[in-house]
């Protein structure tokens, strides 16, 4: 027994010092510290049990025996699948207008701005609120500065550019198609231009904003697939360096967050553009440029589940992507909905996000009954007015979710466990809260990026 008693020290012994190491490439400086305290503690009560001269140590080490054994058995028990959250598709369509962007676009005194609230009048105290506030991007705004804020403006600035190329006409004939081969070579092309992830789905009713509420086409109805032609829509996610994401809600998250809406958006644009070449109709959903809602779209194309917050979380990086669609009237093999109630089992219990979240814009506790749909729904308004006052679009939600580790070995065999078991995610938790914190504070940020606040000359 003091045999087996050394080597389950031993192995907690090399399990914490293997976090420790990994922590420490990440940059979670926090978890490294903590992980290397319990590789040191974590051994001793198995060394002392074995080796101790402690009166009645033999019985105590068999008792710690039995339990360590049976802790890996019972975390791994399958459970049966956590009951899910019903579809959002009952609330039916969304006015793209009645959207924060779209309301933070309209100019008071003019027309659309009186009408706008004329209809919603209960919208306006909230955003005079958000408008008295310096805004996105602002040289006034709390996490100013003026590197890492230009190099997010010029991202946006590349993706308007790209706005110009998110549809037009298809070429006059018409290719055919092998429907499995052109889905397979669209999968696969979008990953060698950088996604994470590609799934096709069915586009639906409930995917497709009611009103346009954001450019030159503001107010006039959508309609992609009514008396349209599109019948599918493409999704695929592209990855936010956790680095860069770890230092919200300071400028390096705006910049990569611009970053990736624009790396998505290019995947997009050029993958609209090969389906024109063929022929087909294929428009793409980029950022400030959407039609469909991308979300809804990924989820029921397989690339995840809409968690407490209202992203998608996605298998191995969370909410840590960004998101473009592509809809379109060429055939494709569609994917199926890839149901994953563990995911949402694990934001029932866990509300980091909930307690990170500075102006509480993301409900805590169970899901809500909302227009008959069981779901949460976090507060736009509070959430934007947040937003307009630091300057960035924050982050700290995608950032302290525990889903957000890197795609590694370790964190993929955490996941895995999260899937797998009811018990592990309930005890993953727990030891997510010991190893990074309840509220994680910021990564630092990298050598070439300011961390000062610089005014403009």
């Amino acid at each position: 027994m003091p045999l087996a008693l050394t080597v389950y020290g031993a192995a907690l012994f090399l399990l914490f010092l293997w976090v420790h190491v990994v922590s420490r490439l990440e940059g979670e400086k926090t978890a490294a510290n903590r992980s290397l305290l319990l590789a040191l503690l974590a051994p001793l009560p198995y060394l002392v049990a074995a080796w101790g001269p402690i009166p009645g140590h033999g019985v105590a080490g068999l008792i710690l025996l039995v339990i360590s054994l049976a802790a890996p058995i019972l975390l791994m028990i399958p459970t049966g699948k956590p009951r899910g959250i019903a579809d959002p598709a009952a609330t039916g369509r969304i006015d793209e207008r009645t959207i924060m962007f779209s309301r933070s676009a309209l100019e008071p005194g003019s027309s659309r701005f009186d009408e706008y609230y004329e209809k919603y009048p209960e919208h306006r105290a909230s955003d005079d609120k958000f408008r008295c506030l310096p805004g996105l991007m602002s040289p006034d705004s709390g996490k100013f500065e003026s590197l890492s804020f230009a190099a997010a403006g010029a991202s946006f600035d590349t993706v308007e550019e790209l706005a110009t190329m998110v549809e037009g006409l298809p070429a006059s004939e018409r290719a055919a198609v092998d429907q499995g081969e052109v889905t397979r070579f669209l999968k696969g092309w979008s990953l060698k231009l950088g996604a994470v992830s590609c799934g096709v789905t069915t586009l639906r009713d409930y995917h497709i904003y009611s009103v346009k509420g954001r450019g030159p086409r503001f107010g006039k109805k959508i309609d992609l697939h009514g008396t349209g032609s599109h019948r599918c829509a493409v999704a695929i996610t592209v990855e936010m360096d956790h680095g860069s994401l770890g230092t919200a809600p300071e400028g390096p998250t705006l910049m990569e967050s611009a970053q990736q809406y624009l790396a998505a958006g290019a995947i997009a644009v050029q993958m609209a553009s090969f389906i024109r070449r063929l022929g087909w109709e294929a428009e793409a959903h980029i950022d400030g440029n959407y039609k469909v809602i991308c979300p809804l779209v990924a989820r029921d194309a397989g690339l995840g589940e809409i968690g407490r917050m209202g992203l998608l979380m996605t298998p191995t990086l969370g909410p840590r992507v960004r998101i473009a669609v592509v809809t379109t009237d060429l055939p494709l093999d569609v994917d199926g909905r890839n149901f994953d109630p563990s995911v949402l089992h694990f934001c029932g219990i866990c509300s980091k996000c909930a307690d990170i979240c500075p102006p509480r814009a993301i409900p805590a506790g169970a899901p809500a009954a909302i227009e008959g749909v069981e779901r949460w729904r976090i507060d736009q308004e509070a959430c934007f007015a947040y937003w307009c006052a630091v300057g960035t679009d924050c982050g700290q939600c995608i950032k302290d979710c525990p889903y957000s580790h890197p795609d590694s070995l370790l964190h993929n065999l955490v996941r895995w466990g999260l899937k797998r078991s009811w018990v592990f995610r309930h005890f993953a938790l727990r030891m997510d809260d010991v190893l990074y914190g309840r509220r994680p504070g910021p990564l630092p940020h990298r050598f070439w990026i300011p961390r000062r606040k610089q005014t403009p000359a």
